[in-house]
This record gives C-alpha cells, structure tokens and sequence, in this order.
C-alpha cells in the first residue's frame, strides 16, 4: 500500500502511549500501528506550504519568498519576546498577529534530554511537549499574551537551557528531574511584569513515546539527498520516526516535502 502527500507535523493525541497521525489532503496513517513494519520513503518533489508551488523549501516548510512574507514565519514565531501585537504595532499582518499573539501563553519547563525553558500557546498543551519528546513537563507561568511569555523566557535562559538535544532525546538517555523543584527555584528570576501570573501549585506531567527501540547512535536521514530509504519503523518521539538500522527521520523538519510512503 502507498500513500503520498506532503508532509506536515504529524497530530498527536495524549495517551499512553503517545498516538501519532500522518495526515495527507486525501489519507491518513496511524502511525503507531506501522511500528514493526518495513517502510519506503520517497521524495517525489517539494510543495510549499503557503503558495504551494514546486519551489526548494527554505525554512519551516515555506520556500523562500514566502518565508520572508507571510506572517507565520515573522521573527516573533521563534523570538516571542519580540511580539508587538499588544501594543497594536504591526509586523507583517496584524489581523494575524493580534489572533495568535493575544492569548493566553504558557511558559514551561520540559525535560526531554535536560531541562528546557519554552514558551507555546495554552491551546497547544501537551502538543508542544509531545513535539519535542519531552518525557516530564510542567507549566510555570500563564499569561495572557505572547510578549509576557517571551520575557519571560528570555529571564529564565539566563538560569535554564532553552535548547534540546536531538540526539540525546532520541537515545532516551534522559534523568528524571524534580520540575517542582525546578519551577520553585526559577520563581525569583521571573520579570515583575509576569510575577502575579506565576503558577503556584501543580504538578508535572509524565508523557510516554511509542517506542520499541531506541537507536544507539542516531543518523539523521536527508530525504533530498538520499531520494529514497527502507527500513523497519520501531519507534516515534517528538517528531522523529526511528528505524531499525538508527536511522531517524524529523517530519517537522521535512515540512514541504511531497513524499510517497509505502507499506511493504
């Protein structure tokens, strides 16, 4: 059976464990059911995700002249504390910007290969979490804009990572933190404008990854180059689908790209 769309993140559900969805325009895979299969991957061509045309994919799953125009791929996605929405500042379209900058935030700390600082949307917990292959996580601050999250993020890297490593999260050679503790001893770092929205009392959630092995030494598959792979799917975390031979496969990271995938 084959199956060929472009890809985009895969969809999640919480549940243990994790349940992941490839969802193409006219099909979907469960992909937690494909684990102990053989898979083909192909490329076929690139379609961006805003004007879908044939054009090299730059970043985020935008070819080039999209990624510098449209509003979804403005600096403030990556950089929250450059958000201007809240003082009615336009950056690219600020229709778009109010819609996704004035809501309500969480900045959080998640443990995927050590401790992280994040920001995301509240809409999007536990989905950001599960999309970094974060094991424990916990919310430490709700405000109710973006900018406010992002100075606070900006404050707490000075006291915490704010990066993940890949590799390490893939080896799941991950120590469990106490993220209570964590959250406790970050309080006194976090900006006076953000103190009255500090979460006082939760605890953390444990998320677990469908996975039947883990690789010893994670190789990277490059799609493009390489035009196709086969090989046994024996797990999935974050975003990244695990093959047998450690070979992994980052479907965020390959947004744009039209693969056909066969089922062997």
């Amino acid at each position: 059976m084959t199956y060929q769309g472009v890809l985009t993140k895969m969809e999640t559900e919480f549940s243990n464990p994790i349940a992941y969805y490839l969802v193409f325009e006219n099909d979907f895979l469960n992909m937690n059911q494909l684990l102990g299969k053989t898979l083909n991957l192909q490329f076929v061509r690139y379609q961006c995700l805003n004007c879908g045309l044939d054009k090299p994919i730059f970043r985020q799953g935008f070819c080039k002249n999209c990624f510098f125009e449209i509003p979804q791929a403005a600096d403030w996605i990556m950089r929250p504390e450059l958000s201007t929405a809240h003082l009615d500042k336009e950056d690219r379209d600020l229709e778009y910007e109010k819609k996704v900058q004035l809501q309500p935030h969480i900045v959080y700390l998640a443990n995927s290969s050590n401790v992280k600082v994040g920001v995301t949307r509240k809409s999007q917990v536990p989905t950001r979490w599960i999309d970094q292959g974060a094991h424990e996580a916990i919310e430490i601050v709700e405000v109710p804009n973006r900018y406010l999250a992002g100075i606070t993020e900006v404050a707490l890297k000075d006291h915490v990572s704010d990066k993940t490593n890949w590799r390490t999260m893939l080896k799941n050679d991950i120590v469990d933190e106490d993220l209570v503790q964590w959250r406790e001893k970050l309080k006194q770092y976090v900006p006076d404008e953000a103190k009255d929205y500090f979460i006082e009392s939760n605890t953390e959630t444990t998320l677990q990854f469908p996975v039947e092995k883990y690789p010893k030494k994670p190789i990277s598959l490059n799609l493009i180059k390489d035009q196709t792979y086969t090989g046994k799917l024996t797990g999935i975390k974050g975003q990244y689908l695990i093959f047998e031979d450690d070979t992994v496969f980052n479907i965020r990271g390959n947004e744009g790209l039209v693969v056909a995938i066969s089922v062997l």
